[in-house]
């Protein structure tokens, strides 16, 4: 399974950031997505997750400002952020399991967001 994040860059607080993640080597319909984050000195973190039927679940801290999506045409997972904070300043990663397990595939490339004025 290949996972390839990108959309990362620096945001003013406040501001939106727009994820993408393209997925190969796996039957991404049938699979779960999930966005997670790692801030430095922090452990990684569940953000979002998407089933293959489009429920979404999202952690405390980015419920309402944070939308997860999936396109399995393209293969490809989004995380649209908006009402960025400082506090969301980390690398994110895209990753995916199967529907009848609990344990996420090998990790890909994050991409780093960074939310400082």
């Amino acid at each position: 399974v290949q996972l390839q994040a990108s959309g990362g860059g620096l945001v003013q607080p406040g501001g939106s950031l727009r994820l993408s993640c393209a997925v190969s080597g796996t039957s991404f319909s049938q699979n779960v997505m999930g966005w997670f984050r790692q801030a430095p000195g922090k452990e990684r973190e569940l953000v979002a997750r998407i089933t293959n039927g489009g429920t979404t679940n999202y952690a405390d801290a980015v419920q309402g400002r944070f939308t997860i999506s999936r396109d399995n045409a393209k293969s490809t997972v989004h995380l649209q952020m908006n009402s960025l904070k400082p506090e969301d300043t980390a690398v994110y990663y895209c990753n995916t399991r199967q529907p009848w397990t609990y344990a996420w595939g090998s990790w890909g490339q994050g991409t780093l967001v960074t939310v400082s004025s």
